[in-house]
Protein backbone atom coordinates (compact mmCIF):
# COMPACT_ATOMS: atom_id res chain seq x y z
CA UNK A 1 0.00 0.00 0.00
CA UNK A 2 2.38 2.78 -1.20
CA UNK A 3 1.94 6.31 0.60
CA UNK A 4 -0.31 8.71 -0.43
CA UNK A 5 -2.65 6.28 -2.59
CA UNK A 6 -5.60 6.98 0.13
CA UNK A 7 -6.63 10.00 1.00
CA UNK A 8 -6.48 10.93 5.17
CA UNK A 9 -10.37 10.78 4.96
CA UNK A 10 -10.58 7.43 3.77
CA UNK A 11 -11.92 4.88 6.56
CA UNK A 12 -10.69 1.45 5.80
CA UNK A 13 -11.86 -2.12 7.11
CA UNK A 14 -9.26 -4.73 7.25
CA UNK A 15 -11.08 -8.34 8.30
CA UNK A 16 -9.16 -9.93 10.72
CA UNK A 17 -6.03 -9.54 12.64
CA UNK A 18 -3.27 -11.45 10.40
CA UNK A 19 -2.93 -8.24 7.98
CA UNK A 20 -1.24 -6.54 10.75
CA UNK A 21 1.58 -5.31 8.25
CA UNK A 22 -1.38 -3.99 5.82
CA UNK A 23 -3.21 -2.58 9.14
CA UNK A 24 0.04 -0.65 9.61
CA UNK A 25 0.47 0.00 6.17
CA UNK A 26 -3.12 1.92 6.04
CA UNK A 27 -2.46 3.86 9.40
CA UNK A 28 0.92 5.39 7.63
CA UNK A 29 -1.06 5.97 5.00
CA UNK A 30 -3.31 8.33 7.22
CA UNK A 31 -6.74 5.94 6.51
CA UNK A 32 -8.66 5.55 9.72
CA UNK A 33 -8.21 2.07 10.07
CA UNK A 34 -11.60 -0.40 11.65
CA UNK A 35 -10.21 -4.02 12.82
CA UNK A 36 -12.36 -6.79 12.64
CA UNK A 37 -11.16 -9.38 15.55
CA UNK A 38 -11.76 -11.23 18.43
CA UNK A 39 -11.88 -8.97 21.77
CA UNK A 40 -8.32 -11.15 22.76
CA UNK A 41 -6.71 -8.83 19.96
CA UNK A 42 -8.66 -5.13 20.53
CA UNK A 43 -5.38 -3.92 22.95
CA UNK A 44 -2.93 -4.88 19.90
CA UNK A 45 -5.48 -3.22 17.62
CA UNK A 46 -5.83 0.44 20.29
CA UNK A 47 -1.97 0.64 20.27
CA UNK A 48 -1.92 0.66 16.49
CA UNK A 49 -4.07 3.16 16.17
CA UNK A 50 -6.64 1.01 14.84
CA UNK A 51 -10.72 1.04 15.82
CA UNK A 52 -11.25 -2.33 17.13
CA UNK A 53 -14.55 -4.39 16.53
CA UNK A 54 -15.64 -7.89 17.51
CA UNK A 55 -16.43 -10.16 14.50
CA UNK A 56 -19.03 -11.76 16.45
CA UNK A 57 -22.97 -11.04 15.88
CA UNK A 58 -24.01 -7.53 14.60
CA UNK A 59 -21.22 -7.24 12.91
CA UNK A 60 -22.45 -4.64 10.28
CA UNK A 61 -24.21 -2.67 13.16
CA UNK A 62 -20.87 -2.28 14.96
CA UNK A 63 -18.70 -1.47 12.16
CA UNK A 64 -21.64 1.21 11.41
CA UNK A 65 -21.01 2.61 14.73
CA UNK A 66 -17.74 2.59 14.31
CA UNK A 67 -17.48 4.08 11.23
CA UNK A 68 -20.78 5.33 9.82
CA UNK A 69 -19.21 5.90 6.03
CA UNK A 70 -17.00 3.20 5.09
CA UNK A 71 -14.73 3.85 2.11
CA UNK A 72 -12.79 0.76 1.20
CA UNK A 73 -12.84 -3.07 2.66
CA UNK A 74 -10.01 -5.40 2.52
CA UNK A 75 -10.68 -9.10 3.00
CA UNK A 76 -8.06 -11.50 4.56
CA UNK A 77 -10.28 -13.99 5.40
CA UNK A 78 -13.05 -14.69 2.97
CA UNK A 79 -16.13 -16.32 3.80
CA UNK A 80 -19.34 -13.77 3.52
CA UNK A 81 -17.11 -10.22 3.92
CA UNK A 82 -17.04 -9.14 0.53
CA UNK A 83 -21.02 -9.11 0.90
CA UNK A 84 -20.60 -7.61 3.93
CA UNK A 85 -18.65 -4.65 2.77
CA UNK A 86 -21.07 -4.33 -0.14
CA UNK A 87 -24.00 -4.27 2.66
CA UNK A 88 -22.26 -1.89 4.27
CA UNK A 89 -22.07 0.63 0.88
CA UNK A 90 -18.38 0.20 0.15
CA UNK A 91 -18.61 0.22 -3.68
CA UNK A 92 -17.32 -2.76 -5.26
CA UNK A 93 -13.82 -0.34 -6.84
CA UNK A 94 -12.61 -0.41 -3.27
CA UNK A 95 -13.47 -3.74 -2.02
CA UNK A 96 -10.12 -6.27 -2.27
CA UNK A 97 -10.39 -9.95 -1.63
CA UNK A 98 -6.78 -11.96 -1.39
CA UNK A 99 -8.97 -15.28 -0.50
CA UNK A 100 -12.59 -14.68 -2.20
CA UNK A 101 -11.80 -15.44 -6.06
CA UNK A 102 -15.47 -15.96 -6.47
CA UNK A 103 -16.45 -12.70 -5.10
CA UNK A 104 -14.03 -11.27 -7.72
CA UNK A 105 -15.75 -12.55 -10.66
CA UNK A 106 -19.51 -12.31 -9.14
CA UNK A 107 -19.54 -8.74 -7.90
CA UNK A 108 -16.68 -7.00 -9.75
CA UNK A 109 -14.13 -6.94 -6.45
CA UNK A 110 -10.58 -6.34 -7.05
CA UNK A 111 -8.18 -9.23 -6.70
CA UNK A 112 -4.92 -8.01 -6.76
CA UNK A 113 -3.63 -7.39 -3.18
CA UNK A 114 -1.35 -10.55 -2.95
CA UNK A 115 0.17 -9.83 -6.69
CA UNK A 116 0.80 -5.90 -5.96
CA UNK A 117 2.19 -6.95 -2.89
CA UNK A 118 4.55 -9.17 -3.51
CA UNK A 119 6.35 -7.11 -6.42
CA UNK A 120 10.38 -6.67 -5.77
CA UNK A 121 10.06 -2.54 -5.25
CA UNK A 122 7.08 -3.24 -2.58
CA UNK A 123 9.16 -5.94 -0.72
CA UNK A 124 12.39 -3.61 -0.47
CA UNK A 125 9.69 -0.80 0.28
CA UNK A 126 8.84 -2.83 3.64
CA UNK A 127 12.31 -4.26 3.76
CA UNK A 128 13.14 -0.73 4.81
CA UNK A 129 10.58 0.28 7.13
CA UNK A 130 11.17 -2.53 8.92
CA UNK A 131 14.93 -2.27 9.39
CA UNK A 132 13.96 1.93 9.85
CA UNK A 133 11.92 0.53 12.63
CA UNK A 134 8.79 1.70 11.42
CA UNK A 135 7.28 -1.50 10.90
CA UNK A 136 6.21 -3.98 13.43
CA UNK A 137 6.40 -7.68 12.00
CA UNK A 138 4.57 -9.75 14.97
CA UNK A 139 6.12 -13.30 15.49
CA UNK A 140 3.70 -15.52 17.28
CA UNK A 141 6.46 -18.67 17.71
CA UNK A 142 9.74 -19.72 16.52
CA UNK A 143 10.18 -23.58 15.65
CA UNK A 144 13.03 -25.65 15.06
CA UNK A 145 12.47 -26.67 11.58
CA UNK A 146 12.54 -30.63 12.55
CA UNK A 147 9.16 -29.57 14.02
CA UNK A 148 7.46 -28.31 11.64
CA UNK A 149 4.05 -30.37 12.06
CA UNK A 150 3.99 -28.51 15.40
CA UNK A 151 4.28 -25.18 13.35
CA UNK A 152 1.61 -26.34 11.38
CA UNK A 153 -0.65 -27.53 14.29
CA UNK A 154 -0.28 -24.37 15.92
CA UNK A 155 -1.36 -22.35 12.28
CA UNK A 156 -4.05 -24.55 11.91
CA UNK A 157 -5.74 -23.20 15.63
CA UNK A 158 -6.38 -19.74 13.07
CA UNK A 159 -5.98 -17.66 16.51
CA UNK A 160 -2.35 -16.38 16.47
CA UNK A 161 -0.84 -13.28 16.36
CA UNK A 162 2.12 -12.73 14.23
CA UNK A 163 3.84 -15.36 12.04
CA UNK A 164 5.01 -17.84 12.55
CA UNK A 165 9.04 -18.42 12.07
CA UNK A 166 10.99 -21.82 10.98
CA UNK A 167 14.53 -21.75 11.96
CA UNK A 168 16.96 -23.99 10.36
Amino acid sequence: MPRGRYPRSDSRLLRRLKPAIAVQLARRAGATVIGLAGPEHHEWLRQHGVIPVNYRDRVAGRIREAAPALDAFIDTFGADYVELALELGVPSARIDTIVNVGAVQRYGVKGDGRAAGSSASVLAELAGLIAAGKLEIPIAATFPLAQVREAYELLAKDHIRGKIVLLP
